[in-house]
């Protein structure tokens, strides 16, 4: 699977590079960069110079839509949970879920659930002193363009990339991780239960590939545990990576993409997953159980 460095950030990841909307304007035609919508596609992210591929959160929620599964509001993190985070940790790993969830029901149209969890979103951001990226002139351009899917994901994303951005330059590097992990579990929690109801070849696939990007998420989770802060979640996705190191990855080579009039060659490779039902069964209830700790 190629990986590219134009994408989104939700939590997380969420991560990205879009095209700059100005003004309070409505958007009518965002330009949105291929990889963006591209449900096969990944991220990178850089700390600190070394640069972590990780797959966002929004191109799972694409995969889920263009397998035809009907959208279920029984998936997201109540809203009303918001007011139960009080620590630093607990808001930026639910600000990376609350951003995914933003990001599914975007994608179905759900225009009144986006309003609540951008509330929610908006609501951690302030706790988290983020408020410059999700500020009134965003608030703005986000209700005028409520209607508008493709603005809606360019809007939110560059907020999301304005936050990720500060962190970064303020050295709360660790805040910034957290986030992005909360939206990698969310994403892989809507993955497993979209295929324990409507088992699927493309989303099964898609969770077995994550057992690189576990190992990316535990290797910056320890690089910046900072006092210890990320002692309970690494514990957790220790105890995943058990399950996920029982599936077997093969890895096919494909002719390298080139594209003349950018001068670009793309390293392919086709990925082949062998899971076993009982340990996709164990990643599924898992990351159940990790993702009920986390919005509890």
């Amino acid at each position: 699977m190629k990986t590219n460095w134009k994408s989104i950030i939700f939590s997380i990841a969420l991560l990205g590079v879009l095209t700059a909307c100005g003004g309070n304007e409505a958007v009518k035609k965002p330009e949105i960069d291929e990889e963006i919508l591209d449900p096969n596609s990944s991220l990178n992210t850089n700390f600190d110079g070394k640069i972590f591929s990780i797959p966002s959160p929004i191109q799972t929620s694409m995969l889920i839509k263009e397998s035809n599964i009907a959208y279920s509001e029984n998936l997201l993190n109540p809203t009303a949970n918001v007011s139960n985070y009080t620590t630093e940790s607990k808001r930026a790993l639910n600000l990376g879920i609350y951003g995914t969830d933003l990001g599914y029901a975007a994608l179905y149209n759900q225009n009144s659930v986006s309003l609540k969890y951008l509330s929610a979103i908006e609501k951690l951001t302030n706790e988290l002193k983020l408020e410059g990226a999700f500020d009134k002139q965003f608030m703005t351009r986000f209700d005028k363009n409520s209607t508008n899917q493709d603005s809606m994901l360019v809007i939110v994303s560059e907020a999301f990339r304005k936050a990720d951005n500060f962190l970064k330059s303020t050295d709360r590097k660790n805040t910034s991780v957290l986030i992005l992990t909360g939206g990698w579990i969310e994403s892989l929690y809507f993955a497993c239960e979209m295929n324990s109801s409507n088992s699927n070849k493309k989303i099964i696939d898609r969770i077995g590939e994550q057992q690189e990007t576990l190992n990316t998420i535990i290797e910056i989770l320890k690089l910046y545990n900072k006092n210890g802060e990320n002692d309970d979640i690494l514990s957790d996705m220790q105890e995943l990576k058990l399950s996920f190191d029982q599936i077997n990855i093969e890895y096919d080579f494909v002719a390298p993409k080139t594209d003349e009039s950018k001068k670009l060659t793309t390293l392919q490779h086709r990925t082949v997953v062998k899971i076993d039902s009982n340990v996709l069964n164990m990643i599924t209830s898992k990351i159940s159980t990790i993702r009920a700790k986390i919005i509890g």
